[in-house]
């Protein structure tokens, strides 16, 4: 089972003024829950640990994850509200963006609810603002650290910092949560925007150096319309975009880290050695799996993931 951690919100875009007001398109998403959904597309068994609202709201994420084939028991159901994250234009007609998480269901996660959590994984995946507001931060900190203390019976640990500033503004929340990571991940994914705000100074090869240093035995860095870059202990590899005519790039990050750990499940190298030993033609077609898998993404409207079939 792949275990994807962290929150499940609306998005909310503006829509038409009314006589008395406007109407508004919810959107299921969060960073966590694309990425649980793509994986799941992909025919993988994926597994998602959060907490989400008994409302109508909850209701909806819940049905979208069941529809999707994504596995709920570690879902923790609360009478808290649903995150919202509200886009829309400002008097200027500039995009303006609201978001309101204070209290609700997907930040509630506790230790307790650990238990829901199965003792047997192949994947615990960390990523986005769920690993730096409380309590559900603490509470994926102790999941790694039940897995990390399995040696290599546990599971293998996956990161993507995937950073939102309008939840934690404070940039050094977010170094402090990469610090903690580095030594305990073995797959780490970062976009070079990401990186840019975290170590503006440290350039992606200085970057990968490092994460290698402390441990990581992937390091893999996103470059939008530039590709990608991947690292190991076998040597660097880099490769081209896909191209692909953009409507917008929501949910391609999810997609390039689902397909990336479908690509190395369907090749059984889902495990700490076998990424560490990983050929560079290996890892080159790796990352060009999920580069394709994302291009997708990028050619449709939204978080609109692929199915594996449509990947060949």
């Amino acid at each position: 089972m792949l275990m994807i951690c962290g929150e499940a919100l609306l998005d909310v875009f503006q829509g038409e003024a009314t006589r008395t007001g406007m109407t508004l398109d919810a959107n299921v998403g969060g960073s966590p829950f694309n990425l649980a959904v793509g994986l799941a597309r992909l025919g993988q068994p994926a597994a998602f640990f959060s907490a989400i609202s008994t409302g109508f709201a909850g209701e909806r994420l819940m049905r979208a994850l069941v529809a999707e084939g994504v596995n709920t028991q570690a879902v923790a159901r609360l009478e808290a509200p649903t995150t919202l994250s509200l886009i829309g234009l400002d008097s200027h007609g500039v995009p303006s963006y609201a978001f309101y998480g204070e209290g609700c269901a997907d930040r509630l996660v506790q230790a307790d609810d650990l238990k829901r959590v199965p003792a047997e994984l192949a994947l615990v995946n960390l990523g986005s603002y769920a690993t730096v507001v409380e309590p559900v931060a603490s509470t994926q900190r102790a999941l790694v650290e039940r897995e990390r203390a399995l040696g290599a019976s546990g599971a293998l640990i996956a990161y993507d910092p995937n950073i939102r500033l309008n939840v934690e503004p404070n940039l050094a929340r977010w170094r402090d949560q990469l610090d903690w990571m580095l030594p305990r991940t073995d797959l780490l994914k970062v976009s070079d925007e990401d990186l840019g705000l975290l170590l503006p100074d440290a350039g992606i090869d200085g970057f990968a150096a490092r994460a290698l240093a402390a441990g990581v035995k992937l390091v893999v860095v996103t470059r939008g319309a530039q590709g990608a870059v991947g690292w190991n202990a076998q040597g660097r590899v880099a490769i081209d975009p896909v191209p692909v005519q953009v409507v917008d790039t929501v949910g391609a990050g999810d997609t390039f880290q689902a397909a990336m750990i479908t690509w190395l499940a369907e090749h059984e190298l889902l495990a700490s050695p076998a990424l560490n030993a990983l050929p560079c033609d290996a890892l080159r077609a790796a990352l060009r799996f999920a580069a394709r898998a994302a291009a997708i993404t990028c050619s449709r409207r939204g978080a609109d993931m692929p199915r594996r079939a449509e990947l060949g």
